[in-house]
């Protein structure tokens, strides 16, 4: 088996380090950023399998931090660990989709037992397909599929970018802006004018759903609403 390589980051030098010690004695490949800007620097040249951390951090913070790369990876595994154990904390945590939140202080042999069950999980189920519900409709993002009872609609990988973060953000605006940095990676006028396009393709792709509708709301941006029915 390959080794776990584990991003670190966390502003709590002397803490971090007998932690990225213990880490290691355990046969893990470890990496230590000691703040949120440098995490993100860090991720695409180690190309971790987990990512570790912390919430107050100076630069981007943890929650930053997992908002950007979960922009650009969803199967990475990411744990917060931080003395942060507010329920909202908790709960804003996993909307980011973390994997898992530790509240300090804990045993670091919670620690790898939380990675070796998250691994294992991860390992026997690699191809796990990642699916959202809403109205009538289940959308497989994994295969860019929107199925509406027997109906099965096949869309492009981009609209598929955009419908996720939409259905993420299931009756809450999302800004235009927002949508473009993610899915084009600027907001050039041209790719404004793309944006318009492909939301009224995906209008079309729900259209056998009518508790389902992506709004535009001026000077906003859209929503994807969803009505009883």
């Amino acid at each position: 088996m390959k080794t776990l390589k584990i991003l670190f980051a966390d502003d709590d030098l002397k803490y971090s380090m007998l932690l990225k010690r213990f880490l290691e004695t355990e046969g893990y490949e470890v990496t230590y950023a000691g703040n949120g800007t440098i995490a993100l620097e860090q991720f695409p040249l180690v190309k971790p399998d987990l990512v570790l951390l912390d919430i107050n951090m100076p630069g981007f913070n943890g929650f930053e931090v997992a908002e950007c790369i979960r922009e650009t990876d969803k199967h990475v595994l990411i744990f917060f660990l931080s003395d942060r154990s507010d329920k909202a904390d908790r709960l804003q945590g996993f909307q980011l989709r973390a994997n898992d939140y530790l509240a300090k202080p804990f045993y670091p042999e919670e620690l790898i037992a939380r990675i070796r069950e998250r691994f294992t999980s991860q390992l026997s189920d690699k191809q796990e397909e990642e699916t959202y519900s809403f109205g009538n409709s289940v959308f497989n993002y994994s295969t860019n599929e929107i199925r509406t009872g027997n109906s099965k609609i096949l869309i492009t990988s981009r609209q598929a970018e955009l419908l996720r973060l939409l259905t993420i953000n299931l009756n809450i605006a999302v800004e235009r802006d927002k949508l473009l940095e993610v899915v084009w990676g600027n907001s050039s006028y041209a790719n404004s004018l793309a944006l318009n396009v492909q939301i009224t393709y995906l209008r079309k792709a729900l259209k056998n759903d009518p508790t389902v509708n992506i709004e535009s709301l001026m000077k906003k941006g859209y929503v994807l609403a969803v009505t009883k029915g």
